[in-house]
């Protein structure tokens, strides 16, 4: 099966959207799941004045690691959808993620509980960490979502 599709039937987000390129490895034993990007022309967020993308963008890398994540611990079954709640601390070291370069998110979950965090981490080709940051998500049913939307 081609990984963008692939990653289609995990991910809630379609075509484009699915930024990710493959997943490497998990071991969800030891809570963790490796994911890689190739910076090519055609991703939705390329800037050609930057030849690259924003750095920023690091953070969505991570958070559909973490729905990847999901979808091996739900023992290949679709995740409810997950919402990032929020990050503490997005460290990097570059200022973009540069065409061509190939680079690997790894994530570890670190408190599970409704509110999940995980430690995330992008690395270069080179595997030098060049951006960090803790996310915590919120992943739930459906039912309890209409609730608290709507009392």
């Amino acid at each position: 099966m081609d990984n963008k599709k692939y990653l289609e039937t995990i991910l809630p987000h379609k075509d484009s959207m699915v930024l990710i390129d493959d997943i490497i490895d998990y071991n969800i034993d030891e809570k963790w799941l490796k994911t890689a990007v190739t910076i090519r022309k055609d991703s939705i967020f390329y800037d050609r004045e930057l030849n690259g993308i924003d750095s920023s963008v690091g953070i969505e890398y991570m958070a559909q690691s973490i729905g990847c994540y999901a979808y091996f611990k739900k023992k290949l079954k679709v995740p409810e959808i997950g919402y990032l709640l929020g990050t503490r601390l997005y460290n990097n070291a570059t200022k973009i993620f540069e065409l061509g370069k190939t680079y690997y998110i790894t994530v570890k979950e670190v408190f599970v509980a409704e509110i999940s965090s995980f430690e995330c981490f992008i690395y270069n080709e080179d595997y030098e960490e060049i951006a960090s940051a803790t996310i915590n998500v919120y992943q739930d049913n459906d039912e309890k979502i209409k609730e608290m939307l709507h009392g």
